[in-house]
């Protein structure tokens, strides 16, 4: 079983017989949802769709039943590091009702971090986001800032979806 990955939960539901449509997330700057996750959609035969990272909030609001995503870190209060844009797809699923899950091993839960202000946020090169295969899309003259992650708070999490169970903020394994 593909524990740990948001994909987790998909694959299982799909195996189960569930008919599975999934917004995939484009994931920018460094394309992981267009590169990768949709190559292993497309290999457990999961219809789905990449989207625009700005698109998410247009089918949010109409077309998305459940949101899961992956975790890099958790806090002992819920709080969690992911990929950048991860904040702000929960704050859409809040204010669109749309339940909004983490899929991650029980290994990610550190006991040391209190809360999500605690956790490094790495900024990588900029070059990522002012160029897309070796090719300039800013022009000369202009910076870029690129967070790898961002840190979602515990209030935004309907539960997390881990090998030992589903649990709620403030009950974590």
């Amino acid at each position: 079983m593909d524990y740990g990955t948001a994909l987790a939960p998909i694959r299982v539901a799909h195996r189960a017989g569930k008919k599975i449509f999934v917004y995939v997330d484009e994931t920018r700057p460094r394309l992981q949802g267009a590169r990768l996750t949709a190559w292993e959609l497309v290999n457990e035969g999961i219809d789905h769709a990449v989207i625009s990272d700005n698109a998410a909030g247009h089918y949010m609001k109409k077309d998305v039943d459940i949101v899961i995503v992956g975790a890099d870190r958790i806090a002992r209060n819920g709080d969690f590091a992911n990929k950048i844009g991860t904040y702000t797809k929960a704050v859409l699923a809040k204010e669109n009702g749309v339940p909004f899950y983490v899929a991650a091993p029980a290994s990610t839960f550190d006991a040391k971090i209190r809360s999500g202000t605690q956790i490094p946020i790495e900024e990588r090169s900029e070059d990522e986001v002012l160029y897309v295969d070796r090719c300039r899309v800013a022009p000369i003259g202009s910076r870029a800032l690129n967070p790898a992650f961002d840190v979602t708070p515990a209030k935004y999490v309907t539960g997390f979806i881990t090998e030992r169970g589903v649990f709620k903020p403030g009950r974590l394994p």
